[in-house]
C-alpha cells in the first residue's frame, strides 16, 4: 500500500500560486514545494510574508524541514527557496535540466559569466531519481513542456504536478515560453496519467474560473475523466493544435522577465550595487506583446 502524505496548501492570490508542505505523519519530517517570495512590480518592493507564514506553520506543527523543492523556474513569481534555506539551513533542490534553462536565459540577459551548471542549488535531481522525506518514498519525474526543466515530485500517494495539469475545469499549462513545447507537454501529461488512478495530484496554480473557490487537489482518475483539454483530445496532434491555438491568445505573465532572472539563480536576488540597492535587468523586444499576435 502506498504511504499517505500529509499535504497542506498555501495559496497566494496575487500570483494564483499554490505552495505546499508535504509531511510524513510518522516521523514529522517535511518538505516545502514551490514557495513564493513576495514581489510588487509597481513599487519594486520585496517581502517574505508567504515564506514566513509557511515556516511558522511548520514550527507550529513540530515538523522537521528536510527539503525545499522547486518544480521548475517559475515565470510568474519569485522563488523563496534561497530565503528559506538561509532561515532554516535545509537544502534546496530542482531538476537537473535547470542548467539548460540557465544557458537559455543567461543568453537573453547577456550574462556570459553567470553560472550555468546549477551550482546555486544543493541538489539537481535526475529523471527517475529517488529520495525520502522521513519514511515517505519520493521519486522525480522529468515533465518538460511548460518549461525545459519542469519535474513532478511523486511523494507517497501524492504527485506535485506544478503547471503541467491544472484543476480539470482549467485544463493544462501553456507551452509557449522559450524552451516550451506542446508536444513535450502532451507526453509529460501521459506519464502523469499513467500513475495509479487514485494518486492525488496537486497543481501549481488555480485561476478560479468563474470566481469559484480556490482548488488544488484532484486525482489521476478525475483528470482522465474531465480535464477540459485532455478529455477532448484523442491524440497528440489534437492536443498540440488546441494548446498552440490557446497559447496564441495569451499575454505573457506580467513578471516573466523579472522572475526568470531570479529563479534561474535559485531565488537569489541580484547583488547590491555600489549604492547598496539591487537592480533587475529587463531585456527589451525579447517576447511578443499582445499586439504581435
Amino acid at each position: 500500500m502506498t504511504r499517505q502524505a500529509e499535504v497542506t496548501a498555501f495559496y497566494d492570490p496575487r500570483t494564483f500560486s499554490l505552495q505546499y508542505v508535504v509531511a510524513d505523519p510518522d516521523t514529522r519530517s517535511c518538505a516545502i514545494i514551490d514557495p513564493v517570495l513576495d514581489f510588487d512590480e509597481k513599487s519594486g518592493q520585496t517581502a517574505t510574508g508567504n515564506a514566513d507564514r509557511i515556516l511558522a506553520f511548520i514550527a507550529g506543527q513540530g515538523y522537521a524541514l528536510q527539503w525545499i523543492l522547486d518544480t521548475h523556474p517559475h515565470a510568474d513569481h519569485f522563488s523563496a527557496a534561497s530565503y528559506m534555506k538561509a532561515k532554516t539551513g535545509a537544502p534546496i533542490a530542482i531538476g537537473e535540466k535547470i542548467c539548460e534553462v540557465q544557458k537559455l536565459w543567461n543568453g537573453f540577459y547577456n550574462w556570459p559569466a553567470a553560472p550555468k551548471d546549477g551550482r546555486q542549488w544543493d541538489r539537481l535531481f535526475a529523471d527517475g531519481e529517488s529520495f525520502r522525506i522521513g519514511n515517505l518514498p519520493a521519486r522525480v519525474m522529468f515533465s518538460p513542456g511548460h518549461t525545459l526543466a519542469s519535474v513532478t515530485y511523486v511523494i507517497g500517494d501524492a504527485a506535485f504536478v506544478h503547471d503541467t495539469l491544472f484543476m480539470p475545469d482549467s485544463g493544462t499549462a501553456r507551452a509557449d515560453f522559450p524552451g516550451g513545447s506542446a508536444s513535450a507537454l502532451w507526453h509529460s501529461i501521459q506519464a502523469i496519467l499513467a500513475l495509479p488512478d487514485e494518486t492525488r495530484l496537486f497543481t501549481g496554480h488555480d485561476y478560479r474560473p468563474g470566481g469559484r473557490e480556490v482548488q488544488w487537489q484532484s486525482t489521476v482518475a478525475a483528470q482522465k475523466a474531465s480535464n477540459s483539454h485532455i478529455s477532448v483530445c484523442r491524440s497528440e496532434a489534437e492536443f498540440i493544435a488546441l494548446r498552440e491555438a490557446r497559447d496564441a491568445t495569451l499575454p505573457m505573465p506580467r513578471l516573466i522577465l523579472q522572475a526568470l532572472q531570479i529563479n534561474t539563480n535559485a531565488g537569489r536576488l541580484p547583488e547590491p550595487e555600489a549604492n547598496g540597492r539591487r537592480y533587475l535587468k529587463i531585456p527589451l523586444d525579447l517576447l511578443k506583446a499582445p499586439w504581435g499576435n
